[in-house]
């Protein structure tokens, strides 16, 4: 196989004395899309903020797309092509949506047909409702379809979502739901974090357990489907 676009190895980070991930090993294909699972506060957030920059790495290795990416430096990751949704939306009060897709606007896949506003419009409809709307006028499930959008609109060649329906309604979380296999269809390399892991066995090609910081897991859809001892060990509450 070719290399992966990202390649995780030997991870460890921590804050300050205290280590949070340790010896994380994970990779994606392009086009591949892999559920981050685990109870709250084995590490998932954390990972991710690894990734896209946030947080120093204590040891070990992050490649994405043939680039060892250093940390902190999440400016340079973004424009490498990684865009995350994160925990909480964390859409702009002031601005409104219109102004979210054309402010953060990028095609930085170089895609012949890259997401701009009205292709986003076009997946979220509600969003072209309410384009004069500022971020502090929508609803909750208006601003996780928003950073999405925000997200899509810099052309990622991968896609992080951190806690992707979250306290949405049953209705809204379906529309993300189906949003989500839209861009699996179309290619889009996706790593998600969703506590619906009945949905994620649906979306994803694979998935990853954490449990105190470690890789305690990693497989098929259909191997976590069939094992269901894995989920009252690592996923109930």
């Amino acid at each position: 196989m070719n290399e992966p676009l990202l390649s995780v190895r030997g991870l460890e980070v921590a804050y300050g004395p205290s280590q949070v991930l340790f010896g994380i090993d994970l990779a994606m294909q392009a086009g591949e899309v892999v559920g981050l699972l685990g109870r709250n506060g084995m590490g998932k957030t954390t990972l991710i903020r690894a990734l896209i920059g946030q947080l120093a790495h204590k040891a070990g290795e992050v490649r994405f797309a043939g680039q060892t990416l250093h940390s902190p430096g999440s400016d340079r990751i973004a424009r490498l092509g990684v865009a995350v949704v994160p925990e909480g939306r964390q859409v702009f009060p002031n601005l409104s949506v219109h102004e979210h897709l054309s402010a953060f606007a990028a095609n930085r896949s170089g895609a012949a047909q890259p997401w701009d506003a009205s292709r986003v419009y076009r997946l979220f409809p509600r969003l072209a409702e309410r384009r004069d709307n500022l971020g502090n006028q929508l609803s909750g499930g208006e601003q996780q379809m928003l950073a999405i959008g925000r997200a899509l609109v810099t052309n990622p060649r991968l896609l992080i979502l951190d806690e992707a329906t979250e306290g949405l309604a049953p209705l809204i979380r379906e529309e993300i739901w189906a949003c989500l296999a839209a861009l699996r269809s179309s290619g889009q390399t996706i790593l998600v974090v969703d506590k619906y892991v009945n949905r994620l066995i649906g979306l994803a090609d694979r998935h990853v357990i954490l449990s105190r910081g470690r890789v305690a897991w990693s497989g098929s859809s259909a191997a976590l489907d069939a094992d269901r001892t894995l989920w009252s060990t690592y996923l109930s509450l």
